[in-house]
């Protein structure tokens, strides 16, 4: 029997599904998934969106054509832009330029206003996201800085609905949940629900590797935060929100483990999530198997991995930074991103028309697309040049790329020094790697800029 249907679809924010893992090595354990991706807004954060803007709306702070600003890492803002749109209220997010494009794309498309600042700030600088935020609700008249770093609302919607939805899932028997920390509203909450349940679960902490909060846990000290490229969990600072009295563990996950266990969990249970949801699952996975004795493990999947496709599952962007588990060669092969062996590299054919051509430096990122007749490559087409020619005479876009075909396009053999390979990427948009006479792969200036070797 069907559902019956719901008057909107803010009505259908929670009671999100739980599965068993069923392929992946959990030891003694049984790991469970809550899938919080099967919200809406396809995140966790629908729940805390939802919460404070009605927390805003009872307290007489957001009324008609009201402004709601927020500082995400994606998304709550797209927890706020599904409620705050529905509800007719301008959506105003500062977002850190490390999100996924996935996601700005998704908020414009809700109609909100994107604000990008600095990921490489910490909370003392001005640029800061918060910070930003702040003076911006201050600067708006009926302004509302829904602030989930300090909004009680937050913590409360996990307390009175995410907490007793795992324990009614489980059958009240859950021995530890496995959650991260962003504003800290997840694990506050879900620590008071089951306190008050008088349920003895373990709160386990997975946290990215560059974060403070798994390393002041474990010792004590307040160490620098560094950089890290999982979205959403993870902090430079202690949050004021986050509980860390019932946590009883806490794992280092680094960005390749997150990556990859993205990856691993949609290849082996069917299930897309995000890079945090890789932290969890990572750090969950090395819970369960630590462990002596049987026991119910709870983790989330806090969103959908479509959010991620061009970062989490694009192997040229991974093996950009050097998170992908291919050999490493000892030479210049370890600097191509894009292959032309495993199809990664794109490229044209001489009898391709323009249009192909361009349409394919899109899809890829690229000022330049290489042209290759077999197994050779004869040159590069530039976009500036087809634009030029298209300028000249529109009927050009369908004609083959042949007279636009670059043919002084620069190589190097595999073995060359890489200090050569930085002096022709700065003159040219694209440098060809040969590896035994074969072309094996190009290098772009961006491939150089974000390597973790030439970086």
């Amino acid at each position: 029997m069907y559902p019956s249907s719901s008057n909107s679809v803010l009505d259908l924010i929670g009671q999100t599904p739980l599965v068993k893992v069923g392929r992946l090595d959990t030891g003694l354990c049984e790991l469970f998934l809550k899938l919080e991706s099967q919200n809406p807004g396809g995140s966790i954060k629908d729940r805390v969106a939802l919460a404070m803007i009605l927390e805003a709306e009872r307290e007489g702070r957001l009324g008609p054509g009201g402004t709601l600003v927020e500082a995400t890492a994606g998304n709550t803002g797209l927890g706020l832009a599904l409620v705050g749109r529905a509800k007719g209220y301008r959506v105003l997010l500062v977002v850190p330029d490390k999100m996924a494009e996935e996601k700005l794309i998704q908020l414009r498309a809700h109609g909100a206003e994107i604000h990008l600042t600095r990921s490489d700030v910490g909370k003392e600088h001005p640029d800061y996201y918060q910070n930003v935020a702040a003076r911006l609700a201050s600067s708006i008249p009926g302004a509302v800085y829904t602030d989930q770093f300090s909004n009680a609302a937050n913590p409360k919607i996990h307390e009175e609905t995410t907490g007793p939805e795992i324990l009614a899932q489980m059958g009240h028997d859950v021995n530890a949940v496995v959650c991260g920390v962003g504003s800290g509203g997840t694990l506050a909450g879900l620590t008071r629900c089951f306190r008050k349940q008088g349920r003895p679960v373990e709160m386990i902490l997975a946290d990215p590797e560059g974060s403070i909060l798994a390393p002041w846990l474990q010792d004590g000290t307040m160490g620098e935060a560094g950089s890290w490229a999982v979205e959403g969990i993870g902090e430079d600072y202690l949050p004021p929100q986050a509980d860390f009295s019932a946590v009883r563990g806490a794992f280092i996950i680094s960005d390749r483990e997150s990556f990859q266990a993205s990856r691993l969990l949609l290849e082996e249970e069917g299930i897309l999530a995000g890079s945090s949801t890789g932290t969890l699952v990572a750090a969950a996975l090395k819970y369960c198997r630590e462990q002596k004795a049987p026991k119910r493990v709870v983790t989330f999947v806090c969103d959908t991995g479509a959010r991620y496709l061009s970062k989490v599952f694009n192997p040229a962007w991974t093996r950009r930074r050097g998170w992908e588990t291919s050999p490493c060669f000892g030479d210049l092969r370890d600097l191509v991103a894009r292959r032309f062996e495993d199809g990664s590299a794109p490229s044209v054919s001489p009898e391709d028309p323009a249009l192909s051509a361009l349409k394919r430096m899109e899809a890829g990122g690229l000022s330049m697309i290489p042209v290759m007749d077999k197994s050779s490559v004869l040159g590069g087409v530039e976009a500036r040049a087809l634009l030029a020619g298209w300028i000249s005479d529109p009927e050009t876009r369908a004609q083959p790329v042949g007279p636009w075909i670059q043919s002084d396009l620069p190589w190097l053999d595999s073995g060359a020094d890489p200090e050569q390979l930085h002096e022709l990427a700065i003159r040219h948009p694209m440098v060809i790697i040969l590896h035994e006479g074969r072309p094996y792969g190009f290098v772009t200036p961006i491939d150089l800029a974000f390597s973790h070797k030439g970086s």
